[in-house]
């Protein structure tokens, strides 16, 4: 992810969120949020940005059984 040079990444494991549902194991490690501020995503749509994310995590996702995302722009902080 370093040529996305993110401005803040924050990687949260939300699989006790979700006990009891379909992919959720006691382990854990199953659902997990991604929320990545970066102004490599300016000018690029929702579904672009999350189609980077998921590129370059492919390995990764194989091993979980859900991902959210959400993928801003300093700008877009800035507006909230």
């Amino acid at each position: 992810m370093t040529f996305l040079k993110p401005l803040e990444l924050v990687i949260t494991d939300e699989s006790e969120k979700h006990k009891g549902h379909i992919g959720w194991k006691e382990v854990g490690q199953t659902h997990f949020h991604i929320y990545i501020i970066s102004d490599y995503f300016y000018g690029k749509s929702k579904l672009e940005r999350h189609k980077i994310i998921n590129e370059l995590l492919q390995d990764e996702i194989k091993m979980i059984h859900a991902l959210s995302l959400s993928t801003k722009t300093s700008h877009e902080v800035d507006l909230i």
